[in-house]
């Protein structure tokens, strides 16, 4: 029977060098969980165990901020990036009860790179704290879209606010019940103008 042959030191060294190069590629680029999210992104959340009239308050797609976070409606900014889908739904779910908004909600959300989830977007600008677009949510009014920009600065003149909509401009009041209850729609625009020289 022939003598099985043994690698020669050049073989073994070279199979050292390739170990090694293939263990630091790992720890450069490291593969993401199944279910993980990634900032950039995006997520589908719904909703269960609540009013079916609230549903639309939460169901939707979410972007996922550079810095790793989702604004939702009531709790604000949730950090999601690096957290796996279904400990995050427990996470949102502990804060809506905690919050005494809804009392056992049910949470299902899909991670997404974003290109398969279609988030449709409000704008608003003006004299808001955190202006830019924002996640529309079907129902949305316009103070919602307002508060969802962090409110009027103290320079912001809600008694002007535009409405840009399929290139028509209306004006409204937020003093007035009936405009903040106003319903939005996609890719609405909303300006919040500075004050007059009078306060107004």
């Amino acid at each position: 029977m022939p003598a099985a042959s043994c690698p020669d030191s050049n073989t073994i060294i070279l199979m050292k060098i390739l170990l090694k190069y293939t263990v630091i590629l790992l720890m450069l680029c490291p593969a993401s969980l199944p279910g993980q999210i990634e900032a950039g992104g995006a997520i589908q959340i719904t909703i269960q165990g609540v009013p079916t009239g609230e549903q639309g308050r939460i169901n939707g797609g979410y972007p996922v901020s550079e810095k790793g976070f989702i604004t939702m409606w009531k709790i604000g900014a949730v950090k999601v990036v690096g957290v796996e889908t279904d400990v995050l739904a427990r996470k949102i779910e502990s804060a809506y009860m905690e919050a005494e908004i809804y009392t056992s909600p049910v949470i299902q959300i899909v991670a997404d790179s974003g290109d398969n989830i279609t988030v449709q977007m409000v704008t608003v600008g003006g004299k808001v704290r955190s202006p830019g677009p924002k996640p529309f949510r079907r129902g949305m009014t316009l103070y919602q879209a307002v508060m969802s920009a962090g409110g009027p600065t103290e320079f912001g003149a809600i008694n002007r606010i535009a409405l840009f909509r399929n290139g028509k401009r209306y004006i409204y009041d937020l003093n007035k019940g009936e405009h903040k209850l106003l319903k939005l729609f996609p890719k609405d625009t909303v300006d919040v103008p500075q004050k007059t020289v009078f306060g107004n």
